[in-house]
C-alpha cells in the first residue's frame, strides 16, 4: 500500500526535488519557487552556516566531523537533544531524517499487529509498514470546514477495531490541524504503541504546549518523532530524532546500518537544537504569513483554503487542479504539492507551503495568471463533476 497513484513521479509525491524539476523544465533550481516542500524559506540559520564554514576550514589532516568517521553513538548530539527536552540521553535516538526512524518504528508496529493510520495522511507511514509486511487500517478524518478555527482542536473519536498501534501527525499532514495534548493522552491507555510525529510542531505558534514529550518518562508505549529539517531548513543534511523508552531505542540501534547520522549533521544538531530565538522567529513568520496567504487564496475564484495551524495550507479546487499545478511549473516556475498521494484526496487538492512575503506575493500573482482565466472559462458542469460540493470524509 506504499507508492501512490500511477503517473505521479517521486518529486510530486513528496515535493522539494528541485534538481529533478529543474532538469525537466530546462531551468536552474534557483529559478524555482518551491512551495511543495514545507521548509522555512529564510533558513538555514546563520549559526548553521557558521558551524559548517568552520568545519570546512579545518586544516587538512586535523580531526574534524568532515574528515573522521562519525561517533556511532552520537553521544554529544543525544546529550544536546536530551538537554533541550529535559530527558535522559538514553531516551534519544538521532536518525538520518525522520524517514529512517519511521522504518524502525514500522518494524516494531508490525510485530505488535495492525496499525491505525489517519487518512488522508503522510504516505511514508504505509511505505515504512510495507517494508515489514505490516498491516494497517485507515482512520478517515473529517476535513475542517473553511473559516477560522481556534487551535488546538480535540482529536476525533477513535474508531473501534483490532489495532495495536496508532500513528498520529501533530499538526496533521496535510490538513494542518493541531490536536490538543489532552485529547491525545487517552490513546496511551488504549494502544500498545502510540506514535506521534511532531515534525512540524516546533513551527506552530504555541504548538509546544501540545507536545507529548513531557509524557515520555511515564509512558513506555509512546514514541515521539521530531525533525530538524523543517524548522532549520536543512533537508539536505537529513537530521531527525526519536524520543522513546531507552530499551526500545537500543533495539532499533541494533537493527541499523553503521553511521546513520553523518558528522556534519551531528555537529549542526549539537549547535542549534536548542536555539529558541530561531524557533520564536519562525513562529512569528507562521503567525504573520499564514493568514495573509489564506486571505489571498480566498479571493481567487474556485479555490478554498482550509484552516491550518501549520506552515502549509491544504487547498480544495472546484475542479481538477492537476493542470494548474503543471501550468504553474512550466509557465511560472512555481511548485505546489500534488495531493494525489494522500489517501482520500485526489485531483482537486493541492498543498501550499508558506513562503516569505515576497514569495507569497509571487505565488499569488502566478495563481492569478494561470488559474483565474482558465477557471472563468470552465464549463460549470465540469466544475461540479470534478469536485465534491462539500469536504469529503478522508
Amino acid at each position: 500500500m506504499g507508492g501512490g497513484p500511477a503517473g505521479i513521479g517521486t518529486a510530486e509525491r513528496h515535493g522539494g526535488n528541485l534538481e529533478a524539476v529543474a532538469r525537466r523544465l530546462g531551468c536552474r533550481p534557483s529559478d524555482l519557487l518551491d512551495a511543495s516542500a514545507s521548509l522555512v524559506p529564510f533558513g538555514p540559520p546563520a549559526k548553521v552556516r557558521g558551524v559548517l564554514a568552520a568545519l570546512l576550514l579545518t586544516p587538512a589532516g586535523r580531526p574534524s566531523p568532515l574528515r573522521d568517521y562519525p561517533d556511532r553513538d552520537s553521544l554529544r548530539l543525544r546529550q544536546a537533544i536530551a538537554a533541550h527536552h529535559g530527558l535522559d540521553p538514553a531516551a534519544v535516538l538521532p536518525g538520518n531524517g525522520a524517514a529512517e526512524l519511521f522504518t524502525w518504528l514500522a518494524r516494531d508496529a508490525t510485530a505488535m499487529g495492525r496499525s491505525l493510520l489517519p487518512t488522508p495522511g503522510f504516505a511514508d507511514y504505509p511505505r515504512a509498514l510495507a517494508c515489514w509486511g505490516g498491516a494497517w487500517s485507515p482512520w478517515p478524518l473529517e476535513l475542517p470546514l473553511p473559516g477560522r478555527l481556534a487551535w488546538p482542536q480535540p482529536l476525533p473519536t477513535v474508531p473501534d477495531g483490532d489495532v495495536q498501534a496508532v500513528w498520529i501527525t501533530n499538526p496533521h499532514n496535510p490538513t494542518g490541524q493541531l490536536w490538543s495534548r489532552a485529547s491525545l493522552e487517552p490513546l496511551l491507555q488504549r494502544f500498545a504503541l502510540v506514535i506521534v510525529d511532531e515534525a512540524f510542531l516546533p513551527l506552530v505558534p504555541g504548538g509546544e504546549c501540545q507536545s507529548l514529550v513531557p509524557l515520555l518518562p511515564d509512558h513506555p508505549r509512546l514514541v515521539v518523532i521530531r525533525s530538524l529539517t523543517k524548522l532549520l531548513a536543512i533537508a539536505g543534511l537529513r537530521l531527525g530524532y526519536a524520543l522513546a523508552d531507552p530499551a526500545r531505542l537500543r533495539r532499533w540501534a541494533s537493527w541499523r546500518d553503521p553511521w546513520p547520522v553523518n558528522g556534519l549533521a551531528a555537529a549542526v544538531g549539537e549547535a542549534v537544537v536548542g536555539d529558541r530565538r530561531w524557533q520564536e522567529r519562525v513562529q512569528r513568520w507562521v503567525a504573520a504569513e499564514r493568514p495573509w496567504l489564506e486571505q489571498g487564496l480566498q479571493r481567487l475564484p474556485g479555490l478554498t483554503p482550509l484552516p491550518s495551524a501549520a506552515n502549509f495550507l491544504l487547498v480544495r479546487g472546484d475542479a481538477s487542479l492537476v493542470e494548474l499545478r503543471e501550468r504553474l511549473e512550466c509557465h511560472q516556475r512555481v511548485l505546489l504539492r500534488d495531493c494525489r498521494s494522500f489517501a482520500g484526496l485526489g485531483e482537486c487538492w493541492l498543498r501550499i507551503a508558506l513562503q516569505d512575503r515576497r514569495g507569497n506575493r509571487r505565488l499569488l500573482r502566478a495563481l492569478q495568471q494561470e488559474w483565474a482565466p482558465w477557471h472563468d472559462a470552465l464549463d460549470p458542469a465540469q466544475s461540479t463533476a470534478s469536485s465534491p460540493s462539500k469536504p469529503a470524509s478522508r
